[in-house]
């Protein structure tokens, strides 16, 4: 028996000012149950008319290649050339440290720091304190569950470092190891935290230019 032919679409396209998240427009009546689903896989609603994937790993375009897969069974999806090319060239990071992983672990590494990054831009992850241990940063946090992280790394490379039950324990442990490096609070935002933010956010409306010289 054929199958109906979807009467919503999906589009995805390369984030026009921020490549290389990805932007996802849908129509069609179904479209806020393809929101729901684009949702799921980590697209945000910008008020620009359109969803956008951001990450801080770069890897936008390999994630909207899975969501693409997962919905196109419901819905007529459609990926722009531009956004397939990016799908199509598989990269590896030119200076990732972790030089003995595979690719795909490399991508395991990525998805973890994202949950991360994830978490506090939620606030299920509060940072207490932060500081520099001479190659990168560092952090303690509480998670609303009640237990607390060290964190260790930047961007694509924070990690878990370690794990408690007691919030004033991870605290005091943080102070014993970072000493006078301690600093409140997390530390400020990287150039890659502030261009997913960047994609996230609405275009500023356009304006026509003032003519001072008009007259009445």
């Amino acid at each position: 028996m054929p199958q109906p032919t979807p009467d919503t679409r999906i589009h995805f396209a390369l984030h026009p000012d921020q490549p290389p998240a990805v932007t996802a427009t849908v129509t069609g009546p179904r479209s806020t149950e393809a929101q729901v689903a684009l949702a799921a896989h980590g697209f945000r609603h910008t008020g620009a008319g359109f969803m956008v994937l951001a990450r801080i790993d770069h890897e936008e375009p390999y994630y909207a290649q899975q969501a693409a897969q997962d919905l196109q069974h419901d819905y007529d999806v459609d990926i722009e050339p531009a956004l397939q090319e990016e799908i199509d060239t598989e990269w590896t990071w030119g200076n990732h440290p972790m030089t003995h992983l595979t690719r795909e672990e490399i991508r395991q590494v990525s998805a973890t720091a994202q949950q991360i990054h994830d978490d506090i831009a939620a606030g299920r992850l509060k940072i207490h304190l932060h500081a520099h241990d001479g190659w990168t940063t560092v952090a303690v946090g509480t998670y609303t569950d009640g237990h607390s992280v060290h964190l260790h790394g930047e961007d694509h490379l924070r990690q878990f470092a370690l794990v408690y039950d007691d919030e004033a324990e991870a605290v005091a442990e943080f102070h014993r190891l970072h000493s006078v490096a301690v600093c409140p609070g997390p530390a400020p935002a990287t150039d890659t935290e502030r261009a997913a933010a960047a994609a996230h956010t609405p275009p500023a409306p356009h304006r026509a230019p003032v003519d001072h010289d008009s007259r009445a």
